[in-house]
């Protein structure tokens, strides 16, 4: 089980009667998404912002230089001239590239581990950019960035958050949100793409009751968990063939409940305060657990769209939320 602590009093954010909080998640390497992020958190005058997972992207792209000015993307050439624009495209879509000679990209075909060192290079290269990113915009407010990493995410990035003043790793630590406390965990239960950081419905249930039973007060925690909760509107994903592809009827694809039982037990037993998730792209809801506020602000971080979620604590509650899509 993870090392568990609890932070000092030098991590407590906003005041206790009221909090605003701008979650997102499955920002996915999104540059433009990740800007938007930290702009909407200024603009709505937050006490914290929470990213609950997924940071990283999801694809590597060469890019071959051809020499004289010419280069070769996906297929296509182009001129140096378009390359900022390609850049541009790749940075709000979350894609990493790098550009390469011919003998280079020829190379990383023939030897995966090179290919694999590549795109763990990209991922910290990306993630330390965003680490400069949130210290120029939020330099003047100096409001703290708690991130949590998803099933996607290789475990090594939290060191790079670690190199962070205001990034902040939230897995493995009791936060102080404005006197609420909030415990977090990335770890899903397994899905048909064997991601990096999956667990069994046990083995979740195992570490999600550790950090529970250590809560002062579970009944006003905070729930930052990357799975949604089982049978909810926040778990509806596509239901896939043995091939992984949707499955059609009637013209129309059939949907399914995805999320992770354990957490939705965990949530029934203990009610807490809130509960943050994403995991599931398309399924961008708030819903409700007993009296347990559940919110999944959903992802299209390829188009380098926000979805966001801001959450206003007041009292001892939720008093209210707003997504924020942009």
């Amino acid at each position: 089980m993870p090392l568990f602590k609890r932070r000092g009093n030098n991590e407590s954010v906003g005041g206790k009667n009221k909090t605003r909080i701008l979650f997102t998640s499955d920002l996915h390497g999104s540059e433009t998404a990740f800007r938007k992020f930290l702009n909407a958190g200024v603009m709505q005058k937050v006490d914290c912002l929470i990213i609950g997972g997924d940071i990283a992207g999801k694809s590597l792209v060469p890019i071959i230089n051809k020499g004289n000015g010419y280069f070769v993307v996906e297929d296509r050439e182009i001129s140096g001239s378009s390359l900022n624009n390609v850049v541009a495209e790749f940075r709000k879509s979350g894609a990493y590239y790098a550009i390469l000679s011919k003998a280079e990209h020829e190379e990383l075909i023939n030897n995966k581990k090179k290919l694999d060192e590549l795109f763990h290079e990209k991922m910290k290269e990306n993630l330390r950019s965003w680490v400069e990113i949130a210290q120029e915009k939020l330099k003047e407010r100096r409001i703290p960035v708690f991130i949590n990493l998803g099933n996607d995410d290789p475990s090594f990035l939290f060191q790079v958050i670690e190199e962070s003043e205001l990034m902040r790793k939230s897995e493995g630590n009791i936060i102080d949100i404005g006197g609420h406390e909030m415990i977090s965990f990335g770890y899903v239960n397994p899905t048909p793409w064997r991601t990096p950081r999956e667990m069994s419905e046990d083995e979740l249930m195992y570490n999600l009751r550790g950090m529970t039973e250590k809560l002062e007060r579970p009944e006003k925690a905070i729930f930052n968990f990357h799975a949604p909760p089982y049978n909810t509107s926040l778990d509806n994903a596509p239901l896939l063939s043995a091939d992984l592809k949707p499955v059609v009827k009637g013209g129309d694809v059939v949907m399914t409940h995805v999320g992770s039982k354990a957490i939705r037990k965990i949530i029934e037993e203990y009610q807490p305060m809130l509960g943050i998730h994403g995991h599931i792209h398309e399924s961008r809801a708030f819903d409700k657990i007993g009296r347990t506020v559940i919110i999944n602000p959903g992802s299209e971080f390829n188009q380098g769209i926000l979805h966001s979620t801001l959450i206003l604590l007041e009292d001892g509650r939720v008093k209210g939320n707003q997504f924020i899509v942009g």
